[in-house]
């Protein structure tokens, strides 16, 4: 590279990605990147919010998930949000399975158990 072929680039990655890139032979993209910014989890409150605003995208006003579910997915989740909708999905899996209107703390701890099954 030289200054007529200047590169910008934007890296987002999961924490992983800040490792890889301290390793020693990325050494080089380590010493070049200028800006960095670490997005902390979402916390309990964000969480609820995260989880009404993409139930309203897909036409959910009404109360889906109860207190405790939503707090058994943010504690599991520790606030990340890919994780959040992993579990979130499952537990609305398991509430539908069992025929339930409401995604109780049951359907998250069964949503807990399938996810984090080995």
């Amino acid at each position: 590279m030289d200054s007529t072929s200047p590169l910008a680039c934007l890296l987002v990655g999961q924490p992983t990605l800040r490792r890889n890139i301290k390793l020693g032979m990325l050494a080089a993209l380590d010493q070049r990147i200028a800006i960095r910014y670490n997005m902390p989890p979402m916390t309990s409150e964000e969480t609820t919010s995260y989880l009404a605003h993409h139930l309203a995208l897909a036409g959910r006003s009404d109360t889906l998930f109860s207190d405790d579910a939503i707090t058994l997915i943010h504690d599991t989740a520790r606030g990340y949000p890919r994780a959040v909708n992993n579990l979130a999905v499952q537990a609305l899996l398991s509430a539908y399975a069992d025929n339930k209107s409401i995604v109780d703390e049951s359907s998250a701890r069964a949503a807990v158990a399938e996810v984090t099954a080995e």
